[in-house]
């Protein structure tokens, strides 16, 4: 079989940065669910992208396809033929869409009877035919999360396409054009080049394998990975003794989408704008700027930064120019914002959060402000109440963070839209520099976590209670206002919220009542929504999803563990996971095997079979019916104890031992006898055993693996 490799190249305008690693995924895969299809084979396939292209390059790709005879089946014979042994219409009908004669007619016989049946031979295409086709489908399955469309065409991409380049060539490397036009843009040899070498900066792809090295030569490094390895070798180059670029894995993802031909450089801004929190100029340069940081040898922000260069290197001075005064622009916002902040006391602020609406049926900032300080207060009693005090006495500071924890989204800094990731540091910021406690600082600042599922989470209790009645009240006042998440569609992140407060309470290992904070925190919203059977509900099912969630993620438990909890109402999530993780723990014991195939032989009979009578011990005549009664009977007063102080594992050690007693009661004995009151008494027995276990869980739901 004859092999030659294949490039597609699309040239658009510049794309953004998030939207090239999924649009080149798709491109990879649109060709290799065709080539599937056509059954054409390949050797290697490699995937090309810059701002301003997506590209496939396939080596060893098959030139035509193989020839094929297929054996098509038609009508059964009786429909295909009439008494006199004619072809009916749809025996003739059969033949056409075949494309055969009568003469290649023969009789199959299958299982269903006899049908008519040809042998079609298929000429295998040439590659070249079906590349076109190919390539559409590649342009048209791409996906970006938002498109536009260009000049009269209706057609919907990324960003409007320039050019097309689409050739073949042989092991040889005689190279060939593919006859493609793709919505007014024909397919052809010719590829640009970075903007800063000219618009007409062209070069002509005549060798399919060598295709990044050309491109080189019009100052683009078509390979993503080189790309990338270039940057990073680039910024360890600038590193000095008092100069360390600091490493952001995540922005370095997002600089190589934006750059062809990369050049780092240093630049710099007033060190005046030091007197910034650090994360507002960390704010400003990564996030904003796309820039990395620079720290000393302490790891102190400098009044320095590496920006990544698209641009020629030779005037590398003067686009660090343009690049600082942009700097200079945003930290002067900046500034003057956290200035004007900071004439007056943090709390003043909290007043005006009555000027913001959180949710048009949960009114303002200022009312949900006080609702989580309601929260906070009730949480802390329920806390104390128990045997879990807050240290120190700080109810009072928890009660102040509360009261302060949104005041800084009327700020000028966050009002102003430009920092508006920075709420919760902003506010901690402020709340030090108007002599606020620091733990009061802190738990502001730690209320917001976690803020996605690998953040960290509050690291003080006072943090934690009031990142609990934050999100409380959101989730039930959002959903209480009928706006529960549906799919994917969750535009106020309830599922986030309540995977931090499972989360908070398990690190806490706050003993309180999860349906209890769910009753409460309606009870606070009572003026906004009203508190229903149907609204409450929603909320436990939906915490206890979130449970499992945090049981399956963070301690790895399996489905069947879960739902053999399912019994409880897991309102205590330290309880419910202690529960999963020593029941996983047991399940790979052999002896558990044991124990739940007798116990689900036991929940077998006693879903069929129920009686309100006790457990008479002098009908207890066989041997392994005493020895099951009497290892019971002592089970029963050891782990009443362990229930108390919920030490499942050692009740588990227990238990298990059992198995084997009720499968020697089942090999000996039957249960269901024709003496009724044998039978009555066997049963009762049954349903003690029953009774004891579900206290643990229902084990038959366990399963393993035949």
């Amino acid at each position: 079989m004859l092999k030659a490799n294949f490039l597609f190249e699309i040239g658009t305008e510049e794309i953004p940065a998030g939207y090239i690693n999924n649009a080149v995924e798709k491109l990879k895969e649109s060709f290799i669910a065709d080539l599937t299809e056509y059954k054409l084979n390949f050797e290697k396939m490699d995937l090309f992208s810059t701002p301003r292209r997506l590209a496939v390059k396939i080596i060893g790709l098959d030139t035509v396809q193989q020839d094929e005879t297929v054996e098509k089946s038609g009508p059964a014979k009786r429909v295909a033929y009439d008494e006199s042994g004619n072809l009916t219409k749809a025996g003739q009908g059969f033949l056409v869409g075949a494309g055969a004669n009568e003469n290649d007619l023969y009789i199959q016989t299958t299982p269903k009877g006899e049908y008519v049946a040809v042998k079609v031979f298929i000429k295998g295409k040439n590659t070249r035919e079906l590349l076109p086709a190919m390539m559409k489908n590649a342009i048209e399955r791409i996906v970006f999360p938002k498109t536009m469309k260009w000049g009269e065409e209706n057609f919907m991409f990324g960003r409007p396409i320039r050019w097309i380049v689409a050739i073949t060539d042989s092991k040889e490397g005689c190279s060939q054009d593919v006859d493609f036009e793709f919505r007014g843009v024909k397919a052809g040899r010719i590829s640009f080049g970075n903007r800063y070498e000219g618009l007409e900066n062209s070069i002509e792809i005549n060798n399919v394998e060598v295709y990044p090295d050309i491109l080189k030569g019009i100052k683009v490094m078509a390979d993503r990975q080189e790309r990338k390895d270039l940057i990073r070798k680039q910024i360890v180059g600038l590193c000095e003794e008092n100069r360390i670029v600091s490493e952001d894995e995540r922005l370095l993802d997002t600089v190589v989408d934006l750059v062809e031909y990369p050049t780092a450089v240093v630049a710099n801004f007033s060190e005046k704008y030091l007197e910034l929190p650090a994360k507002i100029i960390i704010s400003t340069l990564s996030q904003n700027q796309k820039y990395f940081t620079t720290v000393d040898k302490n790891g102190n922000l400098k009044s320095e930064f590496v920006f990544i260069s698209n641009g020629n290197p030779a005037f590398s001075e003067i686009i660090k120019v343009g690049n600082e005064k942009v700097v200079k622009a945003r930290l002067e916002d900046a500034q003057f914002y956290f200035q004007e902040d900071t004439k007056r006391p943090f709390d003043e602020y909290v007043e005006k959060l009555s000027e913001v609406v959180f949710q048009a049926k949960l009114g303002t900032l200022l009312e949900k402000t006080n609702r989580v300080v309601a929260l906070c207060d009730w949480i802390a009693g329920k806390l104390e109440a128990g045997s879990q005090k807050l240290c120190d006495g700080r109810r009072e500071g928890l009660l102040r963070a509360a009261r302060l924890c949104k005041a800084d989204l009327v700020t000028m800094m966050l009002g102003e839209k430009e920092f508006t990731k920075l709420q919760g540091y902003i506010g901690m910021n402020y709340a030090l520099i108007s002599n606020e406690k620091p733990e009061v600082a802190k738990a502001i600042y730690e209320h917001y976590m976690p803020r996605g599922q690998h953040d960290d989470l509050p690291s003080e209790e006072i943090g934690a209670i009031l990142a609990i009645a934050d999100k409380l009240d959101t989730v039930c006042g959002i959903i209480g206002a009928g706006l529960i998440p549906t799919g994917s569609n969750d535009p106020f992140a309830l599922r986030r919220a309540a995977n931090g407060i499972v989360q908070i309470i398990d690190k806490y290992n706050f003993d309180i009542s999860v349906s209890e904070l769910v009753l409460q925190a309606f009870e606070v919203l009572k003026s906004k929504v009203s508190e229903t059977e149907k609204s409450v509900s929603l909320v436990n099912d939906f915490l206890k999803q979130r449970i499992r969630w945090l049981l399956e993620e963070h301690y790895h438990i399996e489905y069947d563990v879960m739902d053999a909890l399912d019994i409880f109402a897991w309102d205590k999530v330290t309880e419910i996971k202690n529960r999963a993780i020593d029941l996983q723990k047991f399940k790979v014991l052999d002896e558990f095997k044991v124990l739940v195939s007798g116990f689900k032989r036991v929940s077998n009979i006693l879903d069929k079979n129920r009686v309100e009578v006790c457990v008479d011990e002098s009908l207890l005549k066989e041997e392994n019916q005493v020895i099951l009664y009497k290892h019971l009977d002592k089970l029963k007063a050891e782990v009443k104890a362990l229930f108390e102080k919920m030490e499942y594992s050692e009740i588990m050690k227990k238990i298990v031992p059992m198995g084997s007693d009720i499968d020697g009661s089942f090999d000996k004995v039957l249960v269901m006898c024709d003496d009724v009151r044998l039978k009555n008494n066997r049963l009762a027995l049954m349903q003690e055993i029953r009774e004891l276990f579900l206290k643990v869980a229902d084990v038959s739901k366990i399963s393993y693996e035949t």
